[in-house]
């Protein structure tokens, strides 16, 4: 009988006949049966196969997702200031101790990396973190030598070392293979390089090519010659036994040996290499720049996320203020200091900061930011206070007061020589800082209105605890910082208001509200004055027949010889110099004329020359510049001749957060122009046993909102709502 064929891999049944024992021939009998399919051997290797490689991947994924990549070494940075123009400033340690400096590829040669791939990982751009023929080259040479030759690590497994450390073992290196290849599967090419570049050892605590450049040669990687970057690739390979400062024979060999393996794999010319081996390697390590560490501290706390702080500051200004500063402390005493600041004053940038002009000396504290420091002030308030009058429309440049011995109440102040000129000029009386004219217009413009215009502007006056606010603050008798002083007079140089000082690029290039001190006729008025003060001696060096650059300045001495202080302006700039002991302890013989202005002079000089620019014409100035009365006490007693100016409330002023005193003392309310006698309301109750003048006391009875008018002779009326808080 014949048999039908066995249809093996069919999708669906075949019959087929077998047949039974026995059965004849012809009409055979048989028993039908049923084949089910059957798989070739191939296709179930095949789904063995495809479940393997899924597990493996999914085992991978798996490992990735519980185990990433260990990257924090990266995020302990060094901190860095740069300058407006990107120059590296200051660079602090990283919270692990190294200096370590980001690095991005575009900063650097290329002829540095051609260098290090030539030399380190020739396939780099191809393999996937892991070199088999590497691997292989360098067992094989165990093999034969009987010790490691070359331990054929790609920069990716180097890489994967510096990220997560471990002892040279078997299981490291295997450890090392497999988190290169994680590596590669999340970063390119050039993000591992670049991090590469950041972590690679250069002896000691130097980590990264950048931080390795500075150190070594005081450049950027962009810098390098072909012996300083072949130097550079040698180092990682044993950084504490090729250090050039302690091993300069050993690093010059391993230089050497760099340069010509370049040569020799056509990377570097070979006359260029011959050449780069006559040069010495260095000999010591250089100090990383570190010159503004108040400035760093003060924007790190502002911002402790940011390792990378592109600050206002102009770079060579910065650096030669800061010499200036230090050469200017000779001969002043071992324990004094100094702090200067440079503001472009239109847009409120900070050009220079030098929170301590000697940073190192203990006996100078220069460890104390004393830009930001709380001292007195001296008379560097005075032009505020005039200004505030000049405002008023009671004072005028002009007007005669008298220069005598005066008792305030209970205060009299004197003098700084203890000379009085008896009857002068304001114009004279602010030139020459006296001191009863100055409480005495203080007096009337109120020390709680001054303290309040402050406030207002941002700028900082600090009292002892609970005082109010007194005649004495015109002398020094409060606590102001220079960053707060050389802000006022940026706003003076500007026409009475300015943006705020700002240190952070990206803060400048926001638009901010200015703060507002005066109108623009009384800060031209006091531009007027202040640049016609005489110049210190100093200002011009012996035989130089130029002339001083105009500036307006005011120099301030606090009491016994504390503190010596130099605040001017020009067209462009303002200037801040303060000179004393960081103690407080006095340093006699030693004021603001003869200390700090011949200081502010040579940082002008550093300057480009910018002549002020009037805010406000000639013409314009009230009685076109002659004064307004003929001395201050006719000027005060008279009301009948006092009809010059539209009614405007003075202080408060509407909207403003007013401090009660904390001493219970009344408030006072100030106006300017109209016609007398006035008339006061409160919360529209008249103000009783008023003496009808334009300056008056009234009694509070606690917090809260509170509304203010004043009525004049003419029918005038102004208005002014605030706020009384403790």
């Amino acid at each position: 009988m014949r048999r039908n064929p066995v249809w093996r891999g069919a999708a669906h049944t075949r019959l087929r006949f077998i047949p039974c024992p026995g059965a004849g021939q012809g009409r055979g009998r048989g028993r039908q049966t049923t084949d089910r399919p059957v798989a070739g051997p191939w296709s179930w290797r095949a789904r063995i196969g495809v479940l393997l490689l899924a597990a493996v991947f999914f085992a991978l994924v798996t490992a990735d997702r519980l185990l990433p990549p260990e990257l924090s070494r990266l995020q302990h940075e060094s901190l860095r200031v740069l300058a407006a123009d990107g120059t590296l400033l200051h660079v602090e340690r990283s919270a692990d101790g190294y200096w370590r400096l980001p690095v991005r590829l575009a900063e650097v040669d290329p002829a540095y990396v051609a260098a290090l791939l030539a030399f380190e990982d020739q396939r780099f751009r191809r393999h996937p973190g892991v070199d088999p023929l590497a691997l292989a080259r360098a067992a094989g040479q165990w093999l034969r030598h009987g010790r490691i030759v070359s331990g054929g690590s790609t920069i990716t497994m180097q890489l994967a070392r510096l990220l997560e450390p471990r002892p040279r073992t078997l299981g490291a290196k295997l450890i090392e293979c497999l988190r290169a290849l994680q590596l590669e599967a999340h970063f390119s090419k050039d993000e591992l390089l670049a991090m590469y570049l950041t972590l690679a050892p250069y002896g000691g605590n130097l980590e990264g090519l950048r931080a390795a450049s500075l150190a070594w040669f005081g450049k950027s990687p962009r810098e390098l010659r072909p012996a300083e970057y072949a130097l550079l690739v040698a180092l990682p390979q044993s950084p504490t036994r090729l250090r050039p400062d302690r091993r300069p024979e050993a690093a010059r060999l391993a230089r050497d040996k760099v340069l010509m393996r370049l040569a020799a794999a056509g990377v570097l010319d070979a006359a260029r290499a011959a050449e780069a081996r006559e040069e010495a390697v260095p000999a010591q390590r250089l100090t990383l720049p570190r010159a503004v560490p108040h400035l760093a501290a003060a924007l790190h706390a502002a911002q402790p996320q940011a390792f990378e702080l592109h600050s206002t500051l102009d770079a060579r200004v910065q650096a030669e203020t800061a010499t200036l500063a230090q050469r200017a402390l000779a001969g002043l005493g071992a324990q004094v200091n100094a702090a200067l600041v440079v503001v472009e004053q239109r847009s409120g940038r900070v050009l220079a900061y030098v929170g301590a002009a000697e940073l190192r000396d203990p006996q100078r504290h220069g460890s104390v930011d004393l830009l930001r420091a709380l001292r007195s002030p001296g008379s560097t308030l005075k032009p505020l206070v005039y200004g505030l009058a000049f405002d008023d429309g009671v004072l005028h440049p002009d007007t005669r007061i008298d220069d005598v011995p005066t008792r305030f109440g209970d205060y009299s102040p004197g003098n700084f020589m203890e000379r009085y000129y008896g009857e002068v000029s304001v114009r004279e009386a602010l030139q020459r800082s006296l001191n009863v004219p100055a409480v005495a217009v203080l007096d009337r413009v109120g020390p709680l209105r001054v303290a309040q215009r402050l406030r207002e502007a941002g700028l900082e006056l600090q009292l002892p605890d609970g005082a109010a606010p007194g005649l004495p603050i015109v002398l020094g008798g409060a606590g102001m910082r220079l960053w707060d002083l050389a802000g006022l007079y940026a706003a003076l140089a500007n026409g009475g208001s300015a943006p705020p000082l700002t240190l952070m690029e990206a803060a400048a290039a926001v638009p901010r509200p200015p703060m507002r001190l005066l109108g623009p006729v009384a800060a031209e008025q006091l531009a007027r004055i202040l640049e016609d003060a005489p110049p210190p001696a100093e200002a011009v060096p012996p035989g130089d027949t130029r002339q001083p650059r105009r500036i307006a300045y005011k120099t301030g001495t606090s009491y016994g010889f504390r503190d010596a202080w130099a605040l001017g302006y020009d067209g462009a700039h303002t200037v801040g110099v303060w000179v004393g002991r960081p103690d407080g302890s006095p340093n006699p013989g030693h004021f603001g004329r003869n200390t700090a202005a011949p200081l502010l002079w040579r940082v002008f000089d550093l300057l480009a020359p910018s002549p002020r620019v009037a805010f406000v014409e000639q013409t314009q100035l009230p009685d076109g510049g002659r004064a307004l009365a003929p001395n201050w006490r006719h000027l005060a007693g008279s009301a009948a001749r006092d009809t010059r100016a539209t009614l405007a409330l003075s202080f408060p002023l509407p909207g403003a957060r007013v401090a009660l005193p904390a001493d219970g003392a009344p408030l006072p309310l100030v106006a300017s122009g109209g016609l007398r006698p006035l008339r006061w309301l409160v919360n529209g109750v008249p103000l009783t046993g008023s003496p009808m003048r334009r300056s008056v006391a009234w009694q509070p009875d606690g917090e809260g909102a509170a509304r203010v008018t004043v009525v004049d002779a003419a029918g005038q009326s102004a208005s002014a709502e605030f706020w009384l808080m403790r």
